[in-house]
């Protein structure tokens, strides 16, 4: 009996020995612990957190941003992303460019200016393929402006100076035969500001979006003078189809993240094919109410005239970047002066491979 169980004994610690031996083989080098087999395993890759600064959540040209955090089309590609609302897409660019944020989502037209400067952006996924904005005019003046050469020496409203509304009224301007520096343009942003601007008589008209533009003509301080909200009015206005609102990132971020990349293009086609699908009530009431500026019925009235402009599968319309960098170089020498490669400001790479 002695021996059996000395014999017991030592087959025991024998296995204890072996299991310590099997468990440290499992260990790292470096004392760490061992990180699972690749082969085999079904634990999705955890993807960067992306933080998108969006220049005006509460602008219908930019609902998709906020529409696609409420659907929780973000989490489903498994994704973390803040968003953050900037006054202007000037703004949110220039925290782009600093690396402050890694995509923006503001108008396609910056990717063209910033090239000029020596700088590369990439539009990856486009939302709106018309600026939906309108040059809305003072009821107070509208009597003594009727065109847009008599924009001269008129005090005109923008978001901020160097946004794309900006550039807008600068070609409006222009088109009537005036130049950039027969008008002065003022920072207004948008909203409430835009409204106490006109009240104050700051300002003789404004380039504005939904429901800004809702609510001048609900107030009755403000009428449309050109139209680049509808497809038929902004190719009177402008000349063609105008790409607007997108998702743009630093092309060097794009080359180096293409799975994030790829991701986010998901998500954000998935809410245009959802734009596309369901009535403005239904998009509205997924949307905070804050957005609705205190009246519901003209904030659906608003995203309703809104909804044609969003794209149902996210990619470039053929020949809108021509003739973005046409409007530009009508009031812009810089672009004028230098060789833009449209090919580098987007990609429809991504929203290709969209399933």
């Amino acid at each position: 009996m002695k021996m059996n169980k000395r014999h017991s004994m030592k087959l025991s610690a024998f296995i204890l020995l072996s299991l310590v031996l099997v468990t440290s083989g499992c260990a790292t080098s470096g004392g760490g612990t061992a990180k699972p087999a690749a082969q085999g395993s079904s634990a999705p890759t955890k993807l960067p957190k992306v933080q998108i600064m969006v220049g005006g959540l509460e602008k219908i040209i930019y609902m998709p941003a906020k529409l696609t955090e409420n659907l929780g089309y973000f989490k489903d590609e498994g994704l973390d992303v803040e968003l953050t609302s900037q006054a202007s897409g000037v703004n949110a660019e220039q925290a782009l460019i600093a690396g402050e944020v890694q995509g923006v989502v503001g108008y396609y037209d910056h990717t063209i200016d910033i090239q000029s400067k020596g700088k590369y952006l990439e539009t990856v996924v486009q939302f709106g393929v018309v600026p939906g904005q309108r040059l809305m005019v003072s009821n107070k003046m509208k009597d003594q402006i009727k065109t847009l050469a008599d924009l001269k020496g008129k005090n005109i409203g923008v978001t901020s100076l160097g946004a794309s509304t900006h550039f807008l009224a600068s070609y409006l301007v222009t088109k009537g035969g005036n130049t950039p520096k027969d008008y002065v343009p003022l920072a207004v942003g948008s909203g409430s500001t835009v409204v106490a601007a006109f009240e104050q008589g700051k300002i003789d008209l404004v380039v504005t979006s939904q429901p800004t533009i809702a609510l001048l003509e609900s107030k009755g301080l403000a009428t449309s003078l050109a139209d680049m909200e509808s497809s038929s009015g902004t190719k009177q206005t402008l000349g063609g189809t105008y790409p607007a609102a997108s998702l743009y990132m630093n092309a060097d971020y794009v080359k180096k993240n293409p799975e994030v990349v790829q991701h986010l293009a998901n998500a954000f086609v998935k809410t245009e094919k959802y734009i596309a699908s369901h009535t403005a009530e239904q998009i509205a009431d997924l949307l905070p109410k804050e957005y609705y500026a205190g009246d519901k019925d003209m904030y659906l009235k608003a995203l309703q005239a809104s909804l044609s402009m969003f794209t149902p599968d996210g990619k470039m319309p053929a020949g809108g970047p021509e003739k973005v960098l046409e409007v530009l170089q009508t009031f812009n020498p810089q672009l004028k002066d230098t060789k833009t490669d449209l090919s580098k400001t987007f990609t429809n790479e991504f929203v290709d491979k969209v399933k």
